[in-house]
Order: structure tokens, then C-alpha cells, then sequence
């Protein structure tokens, strides 16, 4: 038996190279010696085995390292192909094919179906917190009425096998080591033949029609996402399934609350005096519900105050989130005149009284120091 060649050399890379760098020095060489370019030269059409075989090992994580450990011994004994070697039952052609057939418009495997259907809906805030149904029309394809979809007139002769591509709706065109796979020419790719086209879908299965379902939004969705709803899409005809139609969800702005996940924020302006004093106020809840709210003497803008469980459902669990309030002081504008005195009087006693104002305190304490060169 003749000594095989690394497979690393014959694909001309090193142990270390990864996928990409294989896959392209594959296309590189198949390139070159593919027999259908060197006809007659028993030499190319060699090497153009050899570096399948390589590439078929290296490309695939399990057999490379098995190749890594054991070198060509992992593979003989008695396996199909030389020494043991498994091409996949396809031969040569089968493995260029899945090389290139995405440059030759080939499609391997796969479901047909009707086209897929994308629709914008958009939703208030308050919709998207309880969740909502909406109604949408759709022009879209259905499946006709007059011949159930088959696309035969006479229902008594139903669609026949196309005797071209025995129903698989594709043909394979063999060429030395190329197999190219096109639609079938005779029946389109269907797979089938109409002796009697419907005179109402020409044979199609299909007719236009504008279609009004219910998709049911659930609470808790947020903006930008995307429902899917299988089967709903255009009608695939001729016993096809249909598509399926998707829903992007888009949710309006509030005027009152913010959103960040599962939670709810609502910004609530508090007179100055309150926020001194301290104050009890009565906010709104997204679910049109009222919430009181204790606002202790002191509080400074910027502060939360959480209500537990009033914010939005969590999507695929039981979890909610939180609604909280954000307390912004308010300091008042066009004062009267009674006011000013009050508000004068307030700040002559403030002066030289640290603990009533400990922020702007400390923060004036530091600014001195930056000046005197201690900071």
C-alpha cells in the first residue's frame, strides 16, 4: 500500500490552522485540480482526491482529532473508502457540492413552505403592562376556496407526481465530480403536475386576500419584540404548509412613567417645604390604581421610594418587577413678597448651622481645603 500524505500538507497548512484557514485552502486547491479543469490528467484527478479526503478529516472537530492522535491508523480497518476512509456516501461530488453549492444557487435539504409574513403593530404603555389583543389585517395568499388548495379544477384528478424529479420538486445535473441541483424545470419545483389548472388560482392553490386575525400581546413585552405565530403566514398551495407571521411589537412612550426592564419609574416633583417638613402624597399606578407615599422630613431630589410588585410582569415567569417613586424638590419661582421675608429670615438662622444643611456643608468644608492646598 502506498504511504498516504499528511493531511495537513496535502491541504498545504499547519497542525495549528483553524477552520476558516482549512475550508479556504480546500477551495483554493479543488479549485486547481478539479478533473472537469484538468481533463485527461490522472495526476490532478488524484490529488484532487487526496485533499477531499483531507479536508473531509480536518473539517470536522471528532475525526481531526482522532487524526491528531492516532495519524491515518484512526481510519483504516475496514471502513468504507481507501483504508477505511468514509466519504459520507455521497462520493466526491457530494462533498464539492457542499463546498460550493451555495455559489450555484443549490439549496440542500430544507422545508418548503408559504413566505413568512412581518407586520409593525404598535402598543400604548399601559397596553403593554395588562397585555392586549389586537386585530390586524394582512394582504396576504390563501388557500383557494374552489379547489382546496390543490390547484386541480377536477377534483376528482388530483395533482400527479412530476415524472422528472419523481416529487422531490429538484433535479441534480452530474458533471464529473460537480453535482449542481436546480429546481425541477417541469413542475417548478412543486413536485407535482396540474392536468386541469383551477380557473380561479390558475393552478397556483392560492388566491390574494386580505386576512384579519387576533394575536394575543402579552403583558409584560417590551419594545422591539417579536411574536411568532406559526402556520398564520401566506398559504403555500398545492399541499405546501403555509408560512409563519411574525409580529414586531412597538410600545409607546408614557407621559408619566419611564421603563428600564421589569421596572417602572415615575419622577414626582415635591414642593420645597414638603421635602422639609416631610409630607404623605398620592401617586398613580400604572394598573389606574392609587398608591400613598410617605415623604419623610428631609428628603433631597433624587431619592426612591419603592412600591413592591407594581411594575411589569417578567416574560416566561412568575417575577414582576417594582414601581418607584423619584422625588424631585421643587424650588419655588416669583415669590411674594411675605415669602421672600419668611425664606430671608429661614437663611440668616441657617448660616453657621452645619447640621441643618450637612451636604452643601461638606462640600464648601472641602472647597476651602482645596484652596488652602490640603486637598
Amino acid at each position: 500500500m502506498a504511504t498516504k500524505i499528511d493531511y495537513y500538507a496535502a491541504l498545504e497548512v499547519s497542525r495549528d490552522a483553524n477552520g476558516d484557514e482549512i475550508k479556504r485552502a480546500y477551495r483554493k486547491l479543488a479549485m486547481k485540480y478539479h478533473p472537469d479543469r484538468n481533463p485527461g490528467d490522472a495526476q490532478a484527478e488524484s490529488k484532487f482526491k487526496e485533499i477531499s479526503e483531507a479536508y473531509d478529516v480536518l473539517k470536522d472537530d471528532q475525526k481531526r482529532a482522532a487524526y491528531d492522535r492516532f495519524g491515518h491508523a484512526a481510519f483504516e480497518g475496514g471502513g468504507p473508502g481507501p483504508g477505511g476512509f468514509d466519504f459520507g456516501g455521497g462520493g466526491l461530488g457530494d462533498i464539492f457540492e457542499q463546498m460550493f453549492g451555495d455559489m450555484m444557487g443549490g439549496r440542500r435539504g430544507g422545508r418548503r413552505s408559504g413566505a413568512d409574513i412581518q407586520v409593525q403593530v404598535t402598543i400604548t404603555f399601559v397596553e403593554a403592562f395588562a397585555g392586549v389583543k389586537k386585530e390586524i389585517t394582512i394582504p396576504t395568499r390563501v388557500t383557494c376556496k374552489s379547489c382546496d388548495g390543490t390547484g386541480s379544477a377536477d377534483k376528482d384528478q388530483p395533482p400527479e407526481t412530476c415524472p422528472s424529479c419523481h416529487g422531490a420538486g429538484k433535479v441534480r445535473a452530474q458533471q464529473g465530480f460537480f453535482s449542481i441541483e436546480r429546481p425541477c424545470p417541469t413542475c417548478h419545483g412543486t413536485g407535482r403536475l396540474i392536468r386541469n389548472p383551477c380557473k380561479e388560482c390558475h393552478g397556483a392553490g392560492t388566491v390574494e386576500k386580505n386576512r384579519t386575525i387576533e394575536v394575543a400581546i402579552p403583558a409584560g413585552v417590551e419594545d422591539g419584540t417579536r411574536i411568532r405565530i406559526t402556520g398564520e403566514g401566506e398559504a403555500g398551495g398545492k399541499g405546501v404548509p403555509a408560512g409563519d407571521l411574525y409580529v414586531h411589537v412597538s410600545v409607546e412612550a408614557h407621559a408619566i412613567f419611564q421603563r428600564d426592564g421589569a421596572n417602572i419609574y415615575c419622577r414626582v416633583p415635591v414642593r420645597m417645604g414638603q421635602a422639609a417638613l416631610g409630607t404623605e402624597i398620592e401617586v398613580p399606578v400604572v394598573d389606574g390604581s392609587r398608591a400613598k407615599v410617605k415623604i419623610p422630613a428631609g428628603t433631597q431630589t433624587g431619592e426612591h421610594f419603592r412600591l413592591r410588585g407594581k411594575g411589569f410582569s417578567v416574560l416566561r415567569s412568575s417575577a414582576r418587577g417594582d414601581m418607584y417613586i423619584q422625588v424631585v424638590v421643587e424650588t419655588p419661582r416669583h415669590l411674594s413678597k411675605r415669602q421672600r421675608e419668611l425664606l430671608e429670615e429661614f437663611e440668616a438662622d441657617a448660616v453657621g448651622h452645619a447640621k441643618g444643611s450637612p451636604e452643601s456643608t461638606g462640600f464648601f468644608s472641602k472647597v476651602k481645603d482645596f484652596f488652602e492646598g490640603k486637598l
